[in-house]
């Protein structure tokens, strides 16, 4: 709840049910949030009364003292100012780039007489068309300068293009510069080419970055052949050279398609507080190039406000947005009004790029299968790696786990950080194949060699999971285990899942074998509380913190290995019953038919034939099991 909830809650009763964004600010005015909605009023009362599930609006809420808004007519102008604002104030509490650092552009001074162009990284300047962002930095220099080898352009930083163009292009040179007698320039320095011609280049140069190659390569073509039959070969040999240019571009571009269509591909990972994404640029078939950003943001904010975000804040900046963005929404599809929001404002972005208020409505889609399901499925891999890559250079990993460790430590007043972690949980149905898992944590890292599994030997009545517990620790903490190396060291953190009765179950099992000095914490999965045998109030972690997602990381490996080998018992448990009802079918030929098929799921599969060739098995057997395992079809 907000500091200052009850005036908020007065104020926000004159809020317009209106578009708009608001803002939410702490107690020093400094901005912690930006958002937009269609029903500002009722957007944010959404914050006070709870009804917004995310993981971290209680912790952003207790700084909160005061709010802004602003009005806007629609929906999509909301969502332009939220992007320009998020932009300008980088609130914490929204998804940001972990790396803030300026991306790198190839422009072209279209404001020019002789448009120039260069590798920039500055804030985007009227009467300039810029191409990317690229995040490959050397990528963009190495197009810049290939690009120049295949269409003649002047650079911004070449000294005698500047002096030419302070004249307002009046005072040319006596002769051009070294860029133009090697080809990479046309010459204006010289005022040796017309602006005209000039400007042909500018729109081939144009076509070629937006990934439209082929009408280029067929001019140079045909100008290499008209000139070689004119007998010019100096002219028809610059030609040559052109097209092998253009054909080194197009060899750096992955050919994925056939089709002439024009569209980007956005795959996204995420793990605890930290996402990546991964943009694939397709035109003509071809991927241009990609591009991978780092968020600040994972699965502590909602997949769809992750998705929203990001594209609304890289289209702001890129050079292009095509009619056609793919990206993953199976984890959680975007609701039908951010939808149509997000692809009004992308079409808006289109229409203002290309300088054609009639250019194609934007789409974002997500497809099932083809060569855009690959390319999304590729997409995803690499953002993947791109985050692996950004965790081992800057030892996320190791940062985090040590905070996770030195957190829990003072959580939970222990003598030492837990660097050794073991977590308990039980799995059974109605009492039958009941087993409990163990699992070790080193240095905040699971340890599977250390994972340790236990068969429930005692009767009890239903699912009494504390007493369960109580014999898988009895038997964890024997003397003779205690004793064991395979079981390593004691730990210095039992981990339990749930509250106080499973604790307690802990408790007592630790005493009545003597042992002592183990420290032991149990997680209620209801409200992610730690309850301890020192403290009668419950321990809540900060939401988001390292180490609340540790002790949840535990818990839930206890609780998929304790899953996992009950299931096994299980389906063990249901084909010896199934098989011992047929007459003739024993332990050993029970045991030679799984061997023989390799499992219970392609022994079922098998036909009549099939079984009656199985070792040991005679026709009247195959023929009673292959009625009875079709019985259960």
């Amino acid at each position: 709840m907000a500091k200052g909830a009850p005036n908020i809650a007065d104020q926000l009763k004159h809020v317009p049910v209106s578009p708009g964004v608001y803002l939410w600010k702490d107690a020093n005015d400094k901005v912690l949030y930006v958002g937009k909605s269609k029903a500002l009023r009722n957007r944010m009362r959404q914050y006070l009364t709870g009804h917004d599930s995310r993981e971290w609006i209680d912790r952003m809420m207790a700084e909160v003292e005061s709010f802004d808004y602003v009005v806007t007519a629609t929906e999509v102008e909301a969502l332009m100012l939220e992007i320009t604002l998020i932009n300008q104030l980088s609130p914490p509490f929204n998804v940001m780039f972990r790396d803030d650092k300026t991306y790198p552009y190839i422009a072209l001074t279209m404001s020019d007489d002789f448009p120039s162009i260069k590798y920039t990284r500055e804030k985007k300047r009227p009467g300039t068309r810029y191409f990317g962002p690229y995040t490959d930095a050397r990528g963009a220099r190495e197009t810049v300068d290939t690009l120049r080898r295949v269409i003649p352009l002047c650079r911004s930083t070449c000294p005698e293009y500047k002096g030419v163009r302070a004249s307002g292009f009046q005072k040319p040179r006596p002769r051009p510069c070294f860029d133009s007698q090697l080809g990479y320039g046309p010459g204006v320095c010289a005022l040796a080419i017309t602006r005209e011609d000039y400007a042909v280049n500018v729109r081939a140069a144009i076509s070629l970055l937006e990934g439209n190659s082929a009408q280029l390569e067929k001019e140079l073509a045909a100008q290499m052949e008209a000139a070689a039959a004119d007998l010019n070969y100096e002219l028809a040999a610059r030609m040559r050279n052109r097209l092998a240019g253009l054909d080194s571009i197009k060899k750096r571009q992955a050919v994925v398609s056939d089709s002439d269509a024009a569209y980007d591909v956005i795959g996204i990972v995420r793990e605890e507080t930290i996402a990546a994404v991964y943009v694939l640029i397709v035109r003509e078939g071809k991927v241009l190039h990609s591009n991978d950003y780092i968020l600040d943001k994972g699965f502590d904010v909602n997949y769809e406000s992750l998705v929203t975000t990001f594209i609304g804040r890289y289209y702001a900046d890129a050079g292009q947005v095509p009619a056609e963005i793919i990206f993953d929404a199976r984890p959680a599809p975007l609701s039908v009004d951010d939808q149509k929001t997000l692809e009004a404002y992308l079409t808006a972005r289109r229409r203002e790029l290309t300088e054609n208020p009639r250019a194609a409505r934007v789409r974002l889609t997500t497809p099932a299968r083809g060569t855009k399901k690959k390319l999304l499925d590729m997409a995803t891999r690499n953002a993947g790696h791109a985050l692996l890559r950004f965790k081992v250079r800057t030892h996320y990993d190791t940062a985090r786990l040590n905070e996770a460790l030195l957190q829990l430590e003072s959580a939970l007043a222990l003598d030492v950080p837990p660097l050794r972690i073991e977590s308990f949980d039980i799995s059974t149905l109605h009492g039958t194949n009941s087993v409990g898992s163990m699992v070790v944590f080193s240095n905040g890292r699971a340890d599977k060699s250390s994972y340790r599994r236990f068969k429930i030997k005692g009767e009890y009545d239903q699912s009494n999971d504390v007493a369960m517990m109580h014999e898988v620790l009895s038997r964890r903490f024997s003397e003779k285990n205690l004793g064991d190396e395979r079981f390593g060291r004691t730990p210095d953190l039992l981990l339990i899942d749930g509250g106080k009765p499973q604790l307690s179950a802990v408790l007592a099992a630790l005493e009545e074998l003597g042992v002592e000095g183990v420290a032991v914490a149990g997680l209620a999965k209801r409200e992610e509380e730690l309850w301890t045998s020192w403290s009668d109030e419950a321990i809540v972690l900060a939401d988001g913190s390292p180490s609340l997602y540790l002790v949840k990381r535990i818990r839930d490996e206890a609780h998929r290995f304790a899953i996992e080998y009950h299931r096994k018992l299980r389906a063990k448990a249901m084909t010896a019953s199934i098989l011992d009802e047929v007459s003739g079918i024993g332990p050993k030929r029970r045991k030679a038919l799984i061997r023989h098929f390799g499992s219970f799921k392609k022994l079922r599969a098998a036909s009549l034939g099939e079984l009656a060739e199985a070792p040991g098995i005679t026709q009247e057997i195959a023929s009673d099991l292959h009625s009875l395992l079709h019985a259960l079809d």
